[in-house]
């Protein structure tokens, strides 16, 4: 395990995070003596944290910031419209013709999808109805489902039972938004049952990217889909936070700016 002494601050701070999603709780003076810096340093660590809504201050520590509900898809639609647009239009410079790839049921991914219109021979397995709807008038895409419940939040169909399909496919690329990425968390959902989803279609993909963003980098959802050391690419907007955009690099992730 990596020493917690001589780390940068978002590695700190990303530390900070997980311990009080382990323990709900943390002083600044105990939190001081893990990380071996001063109150002062860690007082900053928890200022930065708050400013991100991702802890509350308390006197003398901090606590988990309560998790806000999951916004609908239509609510999500309406937020970092144009950055979306944008990540959309360069992940789609990843997906060729005659490529099968998965997109799941995020916003960003259906961002994406306004962009494939063009294509030919391409398949997109997808558990997004709406994705699947955006798709209808492109004659040169096949788009394939797979089974499940509806979930009316998010528009999509939610079960493992329906992901046999995709095994019948080289999934070349697949895309994924998420309720945050952090480390060593790596991609989250708030929803267990999506992410338990979500993992069992990364393990298929060939490829795995990440389209996110720049508010979602260091949020923490309750459940992890797929690991650091599991994303190839993150495609983001230019407000990424240089410090976790270094991280991950560092652990040599691709990481697009646009």
């Amino acid at each position: 395990m990596e020493s917690n002494f001589d780390l940068y601050p978002a590695e700190r701070q990303q530390r900070i995070l997980t311990l009080l999603n382990q323990n709900g709780r943390a002083s600044v003076s105990e939190l001081s003596q893990i990380f071996k810096v001063s109150e002062v340093t860690v007082r900053a660590d928890l200022q930065t944290l708050s400013a991100q809504n991702l802890i509350v201050r308390t006197h003398g520590g901090a606590v988990l910031a309560p998790r806000a509900p999951e916004l609908s898809l239509m609510l999500r639609r309406q937020q970092q419209v144009q950055e979306k647009k944008r990540i959309g239009a360069a992940a789609a410079g990843f997906v060729s013709n005659g490529d099968a790839i998965f997109l799941d049921a995020s916003s960003t991914s259906l961002a994406l999808a306004h962009h494939l219109h063009k294509y030919r021979d391409l398949t997109i397995l997808t558990n997004s109805l709406v994705v699947a709807q955006a798709m209808l008038e492109a004659p040169g895409v096949t788009v394939v489902m797979t089974g499940g419940i509806v979930q009316r939040d998010t528009v999509s169909l939610m079960g493992t039972e329906g992901l046999a399909i995709l095994r019948k496919y080289n999934l070349k690329s697949g895309f994924f938004g998420a309720h945050g990425l952090s480390f060593p968390e790596g991609l989250t959902d708030v929803s267990a049952s999506e992410a338990e989803v979500k993992h069992e279609v990364v393990s298929m993909c060939h490829q795995v990217i990440a389209v996110i963003d720049a508010s979602k980098w260091g949020r923490v959802g309750p459940a992890s889909f797929a690991h650091p050391q599991d994303i190839h690419i993150i495609i983001t907007d230019e407000q990424a936070p240089a410090g976790l955009v270094e991280q991950a690099r560092a652990l040599g992730t691709r990481v697009i700016q646009i």
